[in-house]
């Protein structure tokens, strides 16, 4: 089944088009989250999320766009929305904790099972993944489909629905923000 009569097939409620759809899709999904979440089972849950949204509103799919861009979207903003989310609740938490909350923050070390991490890098891995977190979502997006999906800079503007300019941009200071972020973090572990 071609991608087009696969779309057709999903907006039917062909159930069997959506299994076909999850097999194909699942890793791309998966990948493109926990490389912005960097937590397993966040990712996991990001990925059965982004499937319910996809079963839910693929009527609204026109084939303006390809359907991975279509797909990479919905992945994108699921895992925004879920950081977004853990900030919420860590806030709530410090605040819980200053008026008399039992006081203990958990706190969550970042998982390096990334797909595409070989396990002789994961120190470096690791100490990249810390300095993804400091930069601001949209240099950590551009970064993260050009790094570990391998996106190009056009696809990616595509997804984000933004200029190629403003993708080589946002390249560019997501670079510029690492190198800096990594840096301190080796002056710090080097003393």
């Amino acid at each position: 089944m071609d991608q087009p009569e696969l779309i057709t097939q999903l907006q039917l409620g062909d159930e069997s088009a959506f299994t076909k759809l999850v097999d194909e899709y699942q890793d791309m999904v998966y990948n493109t989250a926990l490389g912005i979440v960097q937590q397993a089972d966040d990712a996991d849950d990001i990925t059965q999320e982004v499937f319910i949204q996809v079963y839910q509103s693929i009527s609204s799919f026109k084939g303006d766009s390809k359907f991975s861009t279509w797909l990479y979207r919905i992945a994108v903003s699921k895992a925004l929305d879920h950081e977004k989310k853990k900030k919420r609740k860590k806030r709530f938490g410090f605040v819980q904790s200053l008026f008399g909350g039992d006081g203990e923050e958990q706190v969550h070390p970042v998982e390096f099972d990334h797909p595409g991490i070989q396990a002789e890098k994961k120190e470096s891995a690791a100490a990249l993944f810390r300095a993804l977190k400091q930069i601001p979502d949209n240099q950590r997006i551009v970064f993260s489909l050009h790094k570990l999906e391998g996106q190009s800079n056009r696809e990616i503007a595509a997804i984000m629905n933004t200029s190629l300019q403003a993708v080589e941009s946002l390249m560019s200071r997501a670079k510029a923000s690492l190198k800096k972020e990594l840096n301190d973090y080796y002056q710090k572990n080097i003393t």
